[in-house]
């Protein structure tokens, strides 16, 4: 029995935890920072200072591809090369005529080196069909200035003339393809390698 005149008695009550909540107070002055990480860097993570990384895979099918560009030129120049010079010589064998072509001078060539003379380009005056022309000799030898040449033009198209002795050593020729040929069937191959490289890849990449 509780005695008279005293307090009720105490309730049991079960511990509980304790949980030491601190609340962060912002500083006076937010521009000072933290005065234990004053003087630190901000990140320990820099850039290296390197740029991004090249893409040799690009770099290489872009310089593959200029590859095959150029040399795809080259072809067509040499076999629209060949087609006119033997047009050319089998113009002049049929439809040529006999003209006497008058020098009227030469310059000399020098070689690689720049002293050694390399020939001469000659100029000449003829005439074809009663009208007078001034066209370039061709061959690289000295004609002085006044010597008569014989030469070969074809009527209509007097800038297409020859020597006498330089047509008589030329004759149309399968030879001028060869060069273009070998230059074709390597452009071929590299375009056969580098599809079968795209279609190995396009498989890679779904796989």
């Amino acid at each position: 029995m509780n005695e008279i005149g005293a307090g009720p008695a105490p309730r049991w009550v079960p511990n509980r935890p304790r949980y030491d909540l601190r609340i962060a107070r912002a500083p006076d002055n937010p521009d000072a920072g933290d005065p234990d990480t004053q003087g630190e860097p901000l990140s320990t993570l820099r850039a290296s200072g390197s740029g991004p990384g090249v893409d040799t895979r690009a770099v290489a099918r872009v310089a593959v591809g200029l590859l095959l560009i150029g040399l795809t030129v080259v072809v067509v120049i040499l076999f629209v090369a060949g087609v006119q010079k033997n047009s050319q010589i089998t113009r002049l064998h049929r439809q040529g005529v006999v003209v006497t072509i008058t020098s009227s001078g030469c310059q000399g060539l020098l070689g690689g080196s720049g002293s050694n003379p390399a020939g001469y380009a000659c100029r000449g005056s003829f005439t074809l069909a009663g009208r007078r022309y001034n066209e370039n000799i061709p061959g690289n030898s000295l004609h002085p200035p006044g010597e008569l040449i014989r030469g070969v033009s074809v009527p209509g198209d007097p800038a297409l003339v020859t020597t006498a002795r330089i047509l008589a050593g030329e004759q149309a020729s399968w030879r001028v393809y060869i060069v273009p040929t070998v230059l074709l069937i390597v452009l071929v191959g590299l375009g056969l390698l580098v599809g079968s490289a795209v279609r190995k890849g396009r498989r890679v990449g779904r796989g």
